[in-house]
């Protein structure tokens, strides 16, 4: 067992090892790319990929504030990762997509945590990722 979890509770536990896995992935992407993304960069870029969300849309369904979304969005714009344009019905409203980069950046970063799966599957066993992965998927009721 390690060490820093074992006084943890459930709450405490889930959010550490998230932290953990979220900062090894970002450590991960940067020490093999030129283009820096913060966590909260890919998160917004997983609710767009193959889509085009409007910023509205993107802003309401991420836990980050709307302000800091639209911070968000004009650096991955700024790093040539999305494009924002005009929806194409409401002129107020501005729609979100990834560019070409965008998505070959969000493929490669796919493969990198697949390749952390492929670790923990190593050092807990592969019924155990299948177990946990069934228990996170179950609804809580919460």
């Amino acid at each position: 067992m390690d060490p820093k979890l074992e006084h943890l509770d459930l709450l405490d536990s889930l959010s550490e090892r998230h932290n953990q896995l979220r900062s090894l992935a970002e450590k991960l992407w940067n020490d093999t790319s030129d283009i820096t993304i913060s966590n909260s960069e890919w998160y917004i870029m997983s609710r767009i990929y193959k889509k085009q969300p409007t910023i509205a849309d993107v802003s309401k369904n991420v836990d980050i504030s709307r302000q800091a979304t639209h911070k968000f969005i004009k650096n991955l714009q700024a790093k040539g990762l999305v494009n924002v344009m005009n929806a194409e019905n409401n002129k107020k409203l501005k729609c979100i997509e990834l560019t070409p980069l965008g998505e070959e950046c969000y493929e490669n970063n796919e493969d990198l945590k697949a390749t952390i799966e492929q670790k923990i599957t190593k050092k807990i066993g592969e019924e155990q990722v299948e177990l946990l992965k069934r228990v996170l998927k179950i609804d809580w009721g919460i």
